[in-house]
């Protein structure tokens, strides 16, 4: 999956557009590395997105195409 839409399907940023953008400024790190958009994530990765006043750094648990608000929160851990 996307790094765009993960994003946005685990619910960690509202909106895919924004999570797009976020990452073409460079303030989304997977495994450390500035990450574009089109990174295809892999259970195991380290996320960490540097938006507002503190970073947020999880590590991928599961991937699911289509996630419920009770789903998404399973889709990751907090590092």
């Amino acid at each position: 999956m996307r790094l765009d839409k993960y994003l946005k399907t685990a619910r960690l940023i509202k909106r895919r557009t924004v999570a797009n953008e976020a990452c073409d400024a460079g303030r989304v790190l997977v495994n450390n590395k500035a990450a574009r958009a089109s990174y295809d994530v892999k259970v195991g990765d380290v996320i960490e997105i540097a938006i507002g006043t503190h970073p947020i750094r999880v590590e991928v648990v599961n991937i699911n195409e289509y996630a419920k608000k009770e789903e998404a929160v399973l889709m990751y851990k907090q590092v």
